[in-house]
């Protein structure tokens, strides 16, 4: 047999073996997956800024609880380069000897250790690029590279998370809140431009160190996505007698903008903001995720449909279903039972047109305004209907600017933040398009 005629008779053969493009196998478009509901969580810290474990601990807990997405967020850093710390200042930081359980977790042929000639003995951590591989699979498991873009304005903390970044985005600063906002939310803007890349970021934690007021967060209408939960025991989730709560400032915003502003609202995640891995004391993980309707297990896929507002927000109630009318924004919802006894409430809450829109700022003792959110009617953000039970659904009037519903269990949440807290979800604000138009 000549070489030409074996090369013919090769191809043959594995012609033969390969399918014949007319089989079942291939009849079906790559594309046509359907959308399902991935679990996820966006604010995670680790040793590289302010956490007390190791990245690949901290990976591997979310990966075996059932979660689908994981962004490690640490303060102005991506875990890229190389970076050693000492064993004694981790454990210091763990209270307990945190890398002998890195050690028996991940083994010695992975952890890698040098001794300084004072001593000391370091370990490396590793950067994202090299543990990925022990943990992501396709359709199941992915990590996103992100970054707490941690800044400030004189003394308040200003916090914006930047999910799916290429580079590290140093703080911005600014002359006031909301320009130091809007500076860091540009060079975020201006990195997606240049690379083409998709990249979400959205507020942390307004009432950490009670830096940032609804009304301040309403006018950056680059903002689009704000931690309505945030599982953190010190951002001041509820606010205090002075200071409105997270969940009373979403409404605010939500009204200021489609009522006053013609923009779009901002869309509610809640988040872990998890730093202590070792016990449920502190910022413990599990506390708060979102639940991210997606055809594909992607960054760019997951980021669409959060920008779609197909999403919701939760601290221990999972939805079975969740159905918008696009048309009307009437929501139909199916709450996902826990084997338990746990009962549930569903308030469906919004904002009339023709709302009294009489606010009033809080004054302090020497009868001056105080720098906090102001006093609105209780038609802003007024509950429009209860629904007791698994199912709920709320039929629209049509003078809604926008229906959002929040959902709680009598159970009492599984890790708390703050006391007396109860399993919630937060579905996102719906029906404000038929009000304005997505700029």
């Amino acid at each position: 047999m000549t070489f030409s005629s074996f090369v013919a008779t090769f191809f043959l053969v594995l012609a033969a073996l390969l399918p014949s493009g007319n089989g079942p196998e291939d009849s079906r478009p790559i594309s046509d997956d359907a959308p399902r509901w991935f679990r996820g969580n966006l604010h995670t810290h680790s040793l590289w800024s302010d956490g007390n474990d190791y990245p690949e601990v901290i990976v591997d807990w979310y990966a075996q609880r059932g979660y689908h997405f994981l962004a490690l967020s640490d303060h102005n850093t991506l875990s890229q380069g190389v970076r050693w710390i000492n064993i004694e200042t981790a454990n210091q930081r763990a209270e307990q000897d945190g890398f002998a359980r890195y050690r028996a977790r991940f083994g010695d042929h992975w952890v890698e250790t040098r001794t300084q000639e004072n001593g000391t003995t370091q370990v490396r951590l590793k950067p994202l690029g090299e543990y990925r591989a022990l943990f992501e699979r396709p359709g199941q498991f992915l990590l996103i590279q992100s970054e707490e873009i941690s800044d400030r304005f004189e003394s308040k903390p200003i916090h914006l998370n930047a999910t799916n970044l290429v580079e590290a985005i140093g703080p911005q600063g600014g002359s006031n809140v909301v320009d130091t906002m809007t500076r860091n939310l540009s060079a975020v803007e201006d990195q997606a431009r240049r690379l083409g890349q998709s990249i979400l970021t959205h507020l942390n934690h307004p009432n950490f160190g009670y830096a940032i007021t609804a009304e301040e967060l309403a006018l950056v209408t680059k903002e689009n996505f704000f931690e309505v939960y945030n599982g953190h025991p010190g951002v001041q989730h509820q606010g205090d007698p002075t200071h409105a709560g997270t969940e009373r400032m979403w409404d605010i915003i939500n009204t200021l903008r489609i009522a006053e502003m013609k923009v779009r609202p901002v869309y509610g995640l809640a988040t872990d903001d998890s730093h202590n891995y070792f016990g449920t004391g502190g910022s413990s993980p599990g506390r708060g995720w979102i639940m991210v309707r997606s055809r594909f297990l992607t960054p760019e896929s997951i980021i669409k449909a959060i920008e779609a507002g197909d999403f919701y927000a939760s601290s221990g109630v999972t939805l079975k279903a969740l159905e918008v009318d696009k048309d009307t924004g009437a929501i139909s919802i199916e709450i996902e039972t826990d084997g338990t006894d746990a009962t549930y409430t569903t308030r469906f809450i919004g904002t009339r047109e023709g709302y009294d829109a009489t606010r009033r700022p809080i004054m302090g003792d020497d009868g001056s305004p105080l720098p906090v959110t102001q006093r609105y009617s209780e038609q802003v953000g007024e509950v429009l209907a209860t629904v007791e039970g698994t199912r709920a659904s709320y039929t629209t009037r049509g003078d809604e600017l926008y229906i959002r519903a929040e959902i709680t269990s009598s159970r009492a949440s599984a890790n708390p933040s703050f006391e007396g807290q109860r399993a919630q979800a937060w579905t996102q604000p719906v029906g404000w398009n038929l009000q304005i138009q997505p700029r």
